[in-house]
């Protein structure tokens, strides 16, 4: 399993890089002067040569490009032109809120999804397989911000329970950070629990039409203890490789809910970025994303080497 790990943290170097220089290229296409918009509205001449110089703007982009690589290296991920800020410090400090954002929605869909498809999985082919195939459809249809508008104008405005926006730390006040996130969390929740509950259906009917599960049920086990012991611990690989992926997106930053919910997050800040042309907290966004999916597709594959030890040959 070493060698295995070792090869993946290399082969994802180059990966790394392809993603980098896509995105360093690609957001240079973008229209608009950043140097006239630093200047501001009584700019010179001298003003935006001076800009221009200082952020290397005047240079070719494959210069520009081997000036951040080369500092990226040294662990310098640039500074932000209009937060006037180290990027490294702000991305650490927008992912502790997208990380606790994200573990939330993920304990609301692993709460719901999961016990929701072993139930749909048990009661196949009956009225309640075919209302949970509708509750888990709906989640999956319904818009994120959608559904976040709708909370926040029966919840919030209607019913003054929750705040409708803002984020308060967990290590500042823990009760108000949870009334603050509750509702961007449950959008999140919602909709991964559906596509949970659909894997986890799928993974439970296969594995009741086996064998084993037969004998088991020969042998006078009680139904809840074949279910849970020999059936979901058989069935766990699928759900723990989706979770993993889907954890690791939401840890790249929920965009549309965090805009709606004004969550300052990774995904609030990658779009205020790309509106203040921010070029460098773009960069670093699009780089922690890139390195937070590789992480979280080599821990599934781990861990279906750990449930699954034939997968290791």
């Amino acid at each position: 399993m070493t060698a295995f790990v070792v090869r993946r943290l290399i082969f994802a170097i180059p990966t790394l890089l392809i993603i980098s220089a896509f995105v360093f290229f690609l957001q240079k296409l973008m229209p608009g002067d950043v140097a006239l918009a630093l200047a501001g509205e009584d700019r010179s001449v001298e003003v935006i040569e001076h800009i221009r110089q200082k952020y290397q703007l005047d240079e070719p982009i494959w210069v520009q490009y081997l000036a951040w690589l080369s500092a990226v290296v040294k662990g310098d991920l640039g500074h932000s032109i209009i937060m006037r800020t180290a990027v490294g410090p702000l991305l650490l400090q927008k992912l502790a809120v997208t990380l606790q954002l994200s573990v939330m929605a993920m304990i609301i869909a692993l709460a719901i999804g999961i016990p929701a498809g072993i139930f749909a999985a048990v009661r196949h082919g009956t009225a309640w397989d075919y209302w949970t195939n509708v509750l888990a459809l709906s989640g999956l249809s319904v818009p994120n911000f959608w559904l976040g508008i709708i909370l926040i104008l029966v919840v919030s405005v209607y019913l003054g329970w929750l705040p409708a926006s803002g984020y308060v730390s967990l290590w500042v006040d823990p009760v108000q950070s949870l009334r603050t996130t509750i509702m961007p969390a449950l959008v999140l929740g919602v909709s991964i629990a559906g596509m949970l509950m659909r894997h986890t259906r799928s993974a439970m009917l296969e594995v009741l039409r086996a064998d084993y599960m037969r004998t088991a049920r020969s042998k006078g086990i009680s139904a809840r203890r074949v279910i849970v012991v020999h059936g979901l611990r058989n069935a766990l690989v699928p759900i723990v490789t989706f979770s993993s992926v889907i954890f690791g997106e939401l840890l790249a930053g929920a965009v549309l809910t965090e805009q709606v919910f004004s969550v300052p997050g990774l995904g609030k800040m990658i779009v205020d970025a790309v509106f203040t042309r921010d070029f460098a907290v773009v960069q670093g966004v699009a780089l922690l994303s890139a390195f937070i999916f590789l992480v979280a597709n080599l821990l599934a594959d781990i861990a279906t080497m750990l449930l699954k030890p034939r997968t290791r040959e």
